[in-house]
């Protein structure tokens, strides 16, 4: 009965009766777990996965979560985090949009994208939605995620494990063991270096070249981050970018390509797409 997410209901009425738009400013301490959790099944009670409509709720917490900020985020719900996330944030994801930023006020030598802003775990078996984290989160970033769409500016060991969907673009470094069991959805990470080979998991995964379609998606997402955030590495990206698109690196499952190939031939034939991408996953 002391949860957060009680007093984020009741400044949510308006939206949750009548679709309204709702803002509010709020203070959050690390004592503050699954926020928005509660909030979530009040949305999906009264309109089920749908939702509502893009930033219906726009929530800005400043302070240090708990864990399992955002978990189970609906869609119309926008989460906005000025200061720390611990581990779990975004857990199971549903359609909401979670920002992590530093405040404004930190100080002149604090670099974001050389600190750790979340914790383990983030956006584990998330279903959809956006994250935008400027900053630096934990291990096993992703892990599990199936159709959400985040970015980050470095990852630790084993980011996109066991991932089966969605769309993960990391503008730093990453930890050993990237891309392990990862059987769908694509990643991109920022490797002006070339030594991000070094820590990918192969098993499953290639290192594909970014198409030009890739390219367009990757400039608006990047965009949408800094917009976002205020991200300085992803305005210095943008401002560069015919050169700096050339950096990135494309993550792609071998077993996940092999089913897209097979879509958009049965599609330009006039087969039966669904046959094929059936075919296609059981070799």
């Amino acid at each position: 009965d002391k949860v957060l997410d009680n007093k984020l209901i009741a400044l949510a009425k308006p939206a949750l009766e009548g679709r309204k738009p709702v803002k509010a400013e709020i203070a959050i301490k690390n004592v503050d777990r699954s926020t928005g959790a509660m909030l979530s099944g009040e949305i999906a009670k009264r309109y089920g996965h749908a939702g509502l409509a893009e930033d219906t709720i726009w929530f800005s917490l400043k302070g240090t979560a708990g864990q399992a900020f955002g978990a189970w985020a609906a869609s119309g719900l926008t989460l906005d985090l000025v200061g720390e996330g611990n581990d779990y944030v975004g857990k199971g994801l549903s359609g909401g949009r979670i920002i992590v930023r530093p405040p404004a006020d930190s100080h002149p030598d604090f670099v974001p994208e050389d600190n750790i802003i979340a914790g383990n775990v983030m956006l584990y078996g998330a279903t959809g939605g956006e994250a935008f984290v400027r900053g630096v989160v934990g291990e096993r970033f992703c892990v599990r995620n199936s159709g959400a769409t985040a970015v980050v500016e470095g990852v630790g060991d084993h980011g996109c494990e066991y991932m089966t969907g969605g769309r993960a673009v990391v503008l730093g470094t990453t930890g050993r063991n990237f891309g392990a069991g990862m059987s769908g959805g694509v990643a991109f990470v920022y490797d002006p270096d070339d030594t991000f080979f070094r820590r990918l998991n192969t098993e499953m995964v290639d290192l594909d070249p970014v198409e030009p379609d890739d390219a367009v998606w990757l400039r608006n997402t990047i965009r949408a981050h800094v917009e976002a955030t205020g991200s300085t590495v992803g305005d210095r990206i943008l401002d560069r970018w015919y050169d700096e698109v050339r950096r990135f690196k494309k993550v792609m499952p071998r077993d996940y390509k092999r089913v897209l190939e097979a879509a958009r031939i049965a599609e330009e034939t006039g087969q039966n797409v669904d046959e094929a991408i059936m075919a296609a996953a059981h070799g």
